[in-house]
């Protein structure tokens, strides 16, 4: 049996959460734009990291993997100002952001080796 990957794992959940978000911002928020914003970013971190694995060359893996790790970066602006004007609360943006943090530091450390392997 393939061992789990870990990355893969954290994306999609982190990437169900933040669909959940989205629902929550526009049915109870009623806020459109900066939810369509975040669901893009926070579910392309983890449709980067699952194309990755299946990259044609060591290149176009690590690519997609800085792709993430940029995803990654852009959603945790949206996530920072979603806290910023209290559409979401502290404990929210907390529990998100941990998460978010841990997938940035798993995905900068594939990317650095990654890259010193090319």
């Amino acid at each position: 049996m393939k061992e789990a990957n870990v990355i893969i794992n954290k994306s999609r959940e982190f990437a169900k959460r933040i669909v959940y978000l989205g629902k929550y911002l526009r049915n109870e928020k009623k806020e459109y734009d900066l939810s369509k914003q975040i669901v893009r970013s926070g579910t392309s971190i983890g449709a980067n990291v699952f194309e990755a694995q299946n990259g044609q060359t060591k290149a176009d893996f690590a690519s997609k993997m800085n792709i993430a790790l940029k995803e990654a970066t852009e959603t945790m602006y949206w996530l920072m100002l979603l806290a910023d004007t209290e559409y979401i609360n502290d404990k929210e943006y907390e529990s998100l952001y941990k998460d978010l943090d841990e997938i940035r530091s798993i995905l900068t450390s594939i990317c650095k080796t990654s890259y010193q392997n090319l």
